[in-house]
This record gives structure tokens, sequence and C-alpha cells, in this order.
């Protein structure tokens, strides 16, 4: 059994450093290209390592458009998002939970469908409800027209059943509010979940492309895709120097990097949480 032991743990170490490895390539590649010439990235064979490091196109790229407006951009409209986002779906999850009202399981139904609709066929209605509004062009239009997500309130919702029924009943025989159980005792419970759902979400909200480009037009208001796409690709003017397009790709994904180095600790323990619920 030890031999065994022996020789299976190793193997499967290995078999995961290499799925590791496979995935983090294109990662590599792009933050290794960033140094090198058009020649070397064009190379055949590839090289992974350039001959010189060429630290003159990060600065060519950042200065060659504006990205620190393009990441406050989408840093702040992201943090936005995020923070409605989680007090919406907090609310609506308590209240589907551990709230009784008549038309409880028909609007859980209701979102559990809308959940399934394509996010496409929402472009149309929510362009002509902005326009409308007088929101396109702005930066309530792209925060407002993502502050509900039906994936950030399911998640929670599964997060809050797992909260014994008899914790949140004995705070109300104290004479605890709905307001103060769910914010000084529902959440704490649940709070690696609310890391793990808000980084999902920042994460998508920072990479979102086709929305915000639908609804804006100001080159002010881009975000860091549409900026990527409008200065390197669409313009042409960098469409060949792809080692300014790799650096100003590799800094662009930084706040990202940096996001999940602080969060890490709290995405493992959500995950950990979350296996074993499923397990038992």
């Amino acid at each position: 059994m030890r031999v065994g032991s022996m020789i299976v743990r190793p193997l499967h170490h290995v078999i995961l450093a290499a799925f590791s490895f496979i995935m983090a390539f294109p990662f590599i590649w792009m933050i290794t290209s960033a140094f090198k010439t058009n020649d070397e990235i064009w190379a055949y064979p590839p090289v992974l390592l350039p001959d010189k490091l060429l630290w003159e196109n990060i600065s060519k790229a950042w200065h060659a458009a504006p990205f620190d407006l393009y990441v406050f951009n989408s840093v702040f409209v992201s943090v936005c998002i995020v923070l409605i986002q989680t007090v919406n779906s907090a609310m609506m999850a308590y209240a589907l939970v551990h709230m009784r009202f008549p038309l409880g399981r028909p609007l859980l139904a209701i979102i559990l469908v809308s959940y399934m609709l394509p996010g496409a066929a929402t472009y149309l209605p929510g362009y002509i409800i902005l326009s409308n509004l007088g929101l396109i062009d702005t930066y309530g239009g792209l925060i407002i027209s993502n502050s509900v997500s039906v994936f950030t309130i399911f998640m929670i919702y599964q997060a809050f059943r797992q909260i014994p029924r008899e914790v949140v009943e004995a705070a109300k025989i104290d004479g605890a509010p709905h307001r103060r159980i769910l914010w000084t005792m529902v959440i704490p419970l649940t709070a690696p979940y609310f890391v793990v759902t808000g980084l999902i979400t920042f994460i998508e909200m920072y990479n979102n492309y086709l929305w915000p480009s639908l609804i804006t037009h100001n080159p002010d208001l881009y975000l860091v895709s549409a900026g990527l796409r409008s200065f390197f690709i669409e313009g042409g003017a960098y469409g060949m120097n792809w080692a300014q397009v790799m650096a100003a790709s590799s800094f662009t994904i930084l706040p990202l990097l940096i996001l999940f180095i602080f969060a890490q600790k709290f995405i493992m323990k959500g995950v950990s949480q979350s296996y074993g619920v499923n397990k038992g």
C-alpha cells in the first residue's frame, strides 16, 4: 500500500502541474511577448524568452493610449456594480429564504427562468430603456444596467440556505428586526461566498466588452477591453506591433492579479465550504 502511494502521489502531482502549466501558458506567453521584438514573436520554432528584455515596449504601449483612464473606468464601474449587486442580492436572497410571503416561490421560479435567457436577448430592450432615461454614454448607464444579477442572487440564495433556520428564528424571537439579522448575523456567517461572488462579478465586469461597447461611444468612457480594441486592433496604428499589444494586455490585467492575490484566502475558504456542504 505504501509503495503504491509513493508512486501514485508523485504522479498525481506531475499531472496537476502539467495541467496547471497548460492553463497558465497563454498568460506566460503574453507576458514574455511584451518584452520581445515582432520577429521573436513570429519566430519559428517559437521562442519563449527574448534575447533581450525590451522594457520600452511597456512605456510605449502605456503612452500610446490613455490606458490609465481605461483602467480607472473599468475598476470604478466594476467596484460600483459589485457593491450594488451585493446589497441587492443579499436582500433578495434573505427574503426568499428567511421570510414568508405569498409570491415567494413564484418569484424564485421567475428568477431561475430568467437566468436561462441569453444575455443578448436583453440588449435591445435594455438599450431602449437607457436611451429613454438619458443614460447612454454615461457612467450611470454602465452601472445601473448591471446592478442586478440573477447569478449573484442564486449564489447568495444557496449560501443563505446553509444557515440553520433555528438560528434566524431565535433572533426573531429575541426581537431582532430583519435588517439587523441580515447585516449582523447572516452576512458575516456567509462572508466567503460574498467574496467569491464579488470576485467573479468584478472579473466579468472588468472584462466586459460587448454591452459597454453598445451603450458608450465616447472614448473617455471606454473600458479596458474596448480601449484595447480601439487603439490596437480597429485603428490599425499598432495592429502590426504585437509586442506593444501584448504589453498593453499585460498591464491591463494587473488589477485582476492584485485582486486575486488579496482575495485567494477567502476564495479557497468559500470553495472548501461549498465542497464540504455538497459532499455532505
